[in-house]
Parts: structure tokens; sequence; C-alpha cells
């Protein structure tokens, strides 16, 4: 069994003071958060057997990438009035599905791509049965660190978080918007189409991030409420973001092969909008990301901050 992350609230640290979002040095946080979310992710995952999956789990778990979404629910919780590391086990089962989706998106019969965060796919390097066992076993070890390793956390919340992720993975999240996104391909679609395939290919995972962080802490409805708000906007953004930069940004640059959409004939926001249009549409939708939170804006500025990030990958 691998090593369990720790989540003793004996050695908890105090949540960090609110700040006022202007004086929040947000390039600090992020590498503070990623650093530690890169050693729970290494934590969780101990070299066990069979060696060849474990080998394969984690080449990509610890591929490295900027960790949005483990962040996106730590911020939640501390918004959320959690402290200490409460939602670390939950931070990382959300990283492991995320990942679980990367290597099996990369697949021959999905988006067949040779590339990811700058080096070869999953499916290159351990053959594609095990890349697709690989991703099997990331999505279990992911409700896995939830249920059994989350100490400290009342059931009912951890019972609540086993159903965000449940919907965000499964047919009404990612797997369902990937599915319209792989019959869309070679097709014109409209807007409608081209934003569920976004709400639930990327953003149901987006949503699961920012909603389970802040169960972990035993948000109120009102707070859930903004957050689903939130996360709405910044997972539409994010997406469109994402667009823009496979038209507009290299290889090296993406970590991943760029102009793969234009090559599968996919149906993208600049290709709709144009790419001035998209970069609005994004704009808008994080100013209304943010005002969601404005009545605890004290407290919110890593969430903010985040916002701004996601439609500033291009600039």
């Amino acid at each position: 069994m691998a090593a369990a992350v720790s989540t003793s609230q004996d050695t908890a640290e105090p949540a960090p003071p609110a700040v006022a979002p202007w004086a929040f040095d947000f390039a600090a946080y992020l590498e503070a958060a990623r650093l530690r979310v890169e050693a729970a992710l290494d934590g969780s995952l101990a070299l066990e057997r069979p060696e060849s999956l474990s080998e394969a789990m984690r080449y990509s778990l610890l591929a490295g990438g900027k960790r949005l979404r483990p962040i996106l629910c730590l911020a939640a919780f501390e918004l959320a009035g959690g402290e200490g590391d409460l939602a670390l086990p939950t931070a990382v089962a959300l990283e492991m599905i995320h990942t679980m989706s990367l290597i099996h998106d990369d697949l021959p019969a999905m988006d067949n791509d040779d590339l990811r965060r700058g080096r070869p796919t999953n499916h290159k390097m351990f053959g594609e049965a095990n890349a697709i066992l690989a991703g099997d076993a990331l999505l279990t070890r992911a409700f896995e660190m939830v249920a059994l390793r989350s100490p400290g956390v009342s059931a009912e919340r951890l019972l609540q978080v086993v159903g965000e992720l449940s919907l965000a993975s499964g047919a009404p999240g990612l797997v369902g918007g990937q599915v319209v996104d792989l019959e869309s391909e070679g097709k014109s679609v409209d807007l409608e189409t081209l934003e569920y395939i976004h709400l639930h290919k990327t953003g149901a995972l987006l949503r699961a991030c920012v909603i389970s962080g802040a169960l972990v802490a035993g948000a109120d409805a009102t707070l859930q409420a903004a957050l689903h708000t939130y996360a709405r906007g910044i997972g539409l953004a994010f997406q469109i973001i994402d667009d823009i930069l496979d038209v507009t940004a290299s290889s090296d640059v993406l970590g991943k092969t760029a102009g793969k959409d234009l090559t599968a004939d996919k149906t993208t926001y600049p290709k709709l909008l144009g790419l001035e249009e998209s970069r609005r549409r994004a704009d808008g939708l994080v100013a209304e990301a943010k005002a969601a939170l404005e009545p605890w804006r004290d407290r919110a500025a890593p969430l903010l901050a985040l916002a701004d990030y996601i439609t500033s990958r291009d600039r």
C-alpha cells in the first residue's frame, strides 16, 4: 500500500491572515502551493506491484505542470475557513482524475497525441494497454484518497466529495464531454454545443476542484452557490484560452502538440467567434467569476488571482 498523505491537525499551520487583494503576492502563493501539491502527489503513489503499472502511473502524475486544479481545491478550502492539510488528499485525488483524463485523451482512439507536458505521452512510453490501465488505476486511486486517506474529515463531508468527483469524472462530466467532442469532429457545431463540450469535458472537473475544497471545510449553501458561479466562469474561460493558445502558441510553449484542434477539424471558440471576440468572452467570464466572490473579497485573494491568471496565459 502506498504511503498516506499526512493530514494531522497536530502539525497543521494556521490559515494565512486575510489580506487585501492588491497586497497579495500571487506568485509566491502559487509556487508554495505547487510545491506542497508536488510533495503530496509523490507521497501518495509509492512504487508497488505490479511495478510496470506503478511506473506508468507515476510517469504521468509526476510530470509537472501548473497544478491549477489541486491549488483551486486548496484555495477554496481556505476561503471556506479550512485550516491545515485536511483538503490535501482531495486535492491529490483531483489531480489523479485530471491525469487520467490526459492519458486517455492522448490515446490513438481519442486525440492521438505524442507529446504531453513536454515529453512523450504515456502510451508512447508504456504502450496503449498499459496507458489505459494506468488511467483506470489513477481514477480508482482518486476515490481511495478521499474515502480512505482523509483522516480528520467527517464521513458526511467525504461522501459529498465522492459525489462531486463521481459527477465530474463520469458521463455527466468529462466522459460525456469527451464523447460529444469526438462526435463533433469534422462537423459544424453551434456555440451551445461547444459550450456543452467545454462545461463537461473541462469545466466539470474545475467545478469539482472548487466545490470539493469548500465541502471539506464545511462551506454553507450561500458560499457553495457563489463558488458554482465562479467555477463555471473560470471553466469556460480556461477552455477559451486553451483554444486560443492552440492557434497562437508553439508546441514548446504548450508542452503538447500545437494546432491539434485545427488538424482534427474541431470547432473551437476562435473558429466560431474569432480571436479577439474569444478573448473578450474569456475576460467577461472571468469578471463574472470574480464578481460572484465579491462578498468574500477579503479572504478570496487566491481565487481572484487564479481567475486572472487563467486569462493571462496568452498575454
